[in-house]
């Protein structure tokens, strides 16, 4: 017994010890990032010289938008509160500049050959919480008014939506936008290609967010990830039983995939349960597949559905 104990010592030290040593090369990778703060560009310029701040940052000013939009909103005493807001919760950036700057690190290190942003560009977006985050080659846009935390006035949002609305969420959002770029969406319809594609997503997280809990990864409570992992088993049991793996109904993603308030399972547990459930079982799938495989990311990333789950060898935990 002894011996099997310390067998398994072993190999615990030794992985720690490896991710340790990739830790060390991540953090010798050069990262610069200029912070723009166009938050408190737009709002703290008088409405005099509005023109020449267009002229500064014409991206921010549509032309099929007359001025007059433009200057009301810098005066209007709603969004100027909002902007105040803001300003209390991200009066000092450098943390999350400094967070940034490590998410960028791991990026690079994992994806060479992809760009990463130079600038950092913060505004104040309206709520809109469909484009929180923008992520393209040299520019990374972060709309703060969505991130003032969950419990805050100005959010008239649905409880799930409001739970992604913390400062938390800024660089798993960051995540998510940007493996849009090296993840494929799914060929098929089939709810399995669904789960994995939304699996290799957290993964990433997993890799780049390396000291992240799970719960911040995927937007959950503390309390909602336990819910899953004590449920893990009966959620399989339902999606093999109900034989959806492979159905195409396109309800299945509003059930199981999108943000809601509960997974739809028409079952008694439902009102218990977090959305996107059916991500949380491809995030298990995919890292028993990195688990029990020895691949490059590339070659997982581009890997095909149903080949990652057949050879995941995944076992839901009981």
């Amino acid at each position: 017994m002894k011996r099997i104990v310390l067998i398994i010592l072993l190999i615990v030290v030794a992985s720690c010890d490896n991710k340790s040593k990739i830790e060390k090369q991540i953090e010798e990778i050069t990262v610069s990032l200029t912070i723009e703060r166009f938050d408190k560009i737009f709002y703290e310029t008088p409405v005099e010289d509005f023109q020449k701040m267009k002229s500064d940052y014409p991206a921010f000013f549509p032309s099929q938008f007359p001025d007059s939009i433009f200057v009301n909103k810098m005066t209007d005493p709603l969004y100027r509160e909002l902007y105040h807001e803001v300003q209390k919760k991200y009066s000092n950036f450098s943390p999350v500049q400094e967070e940034l700057e490590e998410v960028f690190r791991h990026i690079k290190f994992y994806f060479p050959n992809q760009k990463t942003p130079s600038k950092v560009t913060t505004l104040i977006s309206e709520m809109d919480y469909q484009n929180k985050v923008i992520y393209t080659d040299s520019l990374l846009l972060i709309s703060l008014d969505l991130y003032l935390g969950k419990e805050h006035k100005f959010y008239e949002f649905p409880d799930y939506f409001r739970q992604t609305f913390q400062r938390s969420q800024i660089m798993p959002d960051v995540v998510s936008d940007f493996s849009t770029r090296v993840i494929a969406p799914p060929r098929e319809k089939a709810f399995l290609n669904q789960m994995i594609y939304f699996g290799k997503e957290m993964y990433l997280k997993d890799l780049i967010l390396p000291k992240y809990e799970d719960f911040d990864k995927i937007g959950y409570s503390k309390e909602q990830q336990i819910w899953c992992e004590e449920n893990e088993e009966e959620i399989w049991r339902y999606f093999i039983e109900d034989n959806v793996l492979y159905d195409s109904d396109t309800k299945l993603v509003q059930r199981f995939i999108a943000p809601a308030p509960f997974s739809k399972f028409y079952l008694e547990i439902d009102a218990e349960s977090p959305g996107r459930t059916g991500v949380w079982i491809g995030w298990q799938i995919v890292r028993s597949f990195m688990k029990n495989n020895e691949v490059s990311l590339a070659d997982f990333l581009a890997m095909d559905a149903k080949e990652i789950f057949t050879r995941s060898k995944y076992k839901p935990k009981k």
